[in-house]
């Protein structure tokens, strides 16, 4: 019976891969193609990083995004046009989404060592890793062979990508449509380790809700007033906003989650186990982090001969 059992498991896995698209990508995939790519990238992080660490949390911000919508395929790194709509203007992203220069910079050095080589997906899907390597966070092995896409939905981005405002239940039905489960809804939610959020989007959590640490409350209301300043940030972990751990779980426990959909995560329901795991335990969050991206980074990759390898990330060939 066991061995049927394990049977079944090995096949579900095997399906899941072949759904995700998983399959069709490769580690080596530029492996001759443009050998110098993970360095390139890695350099091009660097100085980001180290210009700005937020940029860390910006880029790993902006391949979700990418990734939530019609899969991890750039299509948020396309410019608004005359005659094309992007992703950029939509709620989620207008004003918020960051770091477009960044992938432009790295892509223009990816051009000169292999030119029309890699895609802008790629080269965001990879340095969305690097920048949680250099914050301190776990590594992964990114699987590669995106290409990028020739369109993009500002409809499905206003629609699919998660706000800071959902219940526990809304999350995880939009996490389900993704092929992701409410574990990975809360695994993949310890990104807000790093980075940070505009008081436009916790002003009602720190005047509004009960579930939440007075001080922390009281803390926050300083620099986002109850009408007014919706641009001014606070950092999304009470403690190292700028270093990849296990702090936002412990802020979670402690009360202190920025956003609502931060706190519902642990608010007596099925996550709050979870929670306490990873409020303690730092290295199995960073193993379940890791695994989950590459869950993430698998997305309806687009592949073969769909859609382009892009010149310029902002525009279509």
């Amino acid at each position: 019976m066991a061995s049927k059992a394990h049977f079944v498991v090995v096949l579900s896995i095997l399906s899941l891969f072949a759904c995700s698209g998983n399959a069709q990508l490769s580690a080596n995939f530029y492996a001759t193609s443009c050998p110098n790519l993970q360095t390139i990238v890695r350099n091009g992080m660097r100085t980001a990083v180290t210009t700005e660490a937020r940029m860390g949390a910006s880029i790993l911000r902006l391949f979700f995004h990418d990734c939530f919508v019609n899969g991890c395929d750039g299509s948020i790194l396309l410019d608004d046009t005359a005659t094309f709509t992007g992703e950029k203007n939509a709620g989620p992203n207008q004003n918020s989404a960051r770091g477009f220069e960044v992938i432009d910079t790295i892509k223009t050095s990816v051009e000169a060592a292999c030119s029309g080589v890699v895609s802008c997906a790629d080269i965001l899907a990879l340095a969305t890793r690097d920048g949680v390597v250099l914050l301190g966070g776990p590594s992964w092995t990114v699987p590669l062979g995106r290409r990028d896409a020739r369109t993009a939905s500002q409809s499905a981005a206003n629609s699919q990508i998660p706000s800071p405002f959902s219940n526990l239940a809304t999350l995880t039905s939009m996490f389900a449509a993704k092929g992701l489960s409410a574990r990975d809804l809360t695994i993949l939610s310890g990104a807000h380790t790093i980075g940070q959020a505009q008081c436009q989007f916790f002003r009602n959590r720190i005047y509004n809700e009960t579930n939440i640490d007075a001080n922390f409350a009281a803390t926050r209301r300083a620099n986002c007033p109850a009408s007014g300043g919706n641009s001014n940030l606070a950092p999304l972990d009470t403690l190292t906003p700028t270093r990849f751990d296990n702090n936002y779980y412990r802020d979670l426990v402690a009360r202190r989650g920025l956003l609502h959909s931060d706190q519902v995560l642990f608010n007596n329901g099925s996550q709050d186990a979870l929670v306490r795991t990873y409020s303690t335990n730092g290295a199995t969050f960073f193993t379940d982090f890791a695994a989950a991206m590459v869950r993430l980074s698998s997305i309806s990759p687009l592949t073969g001969t769909n859609g382009e390898i892009r010149k310029n990330c902002r525009v279509v060939n």
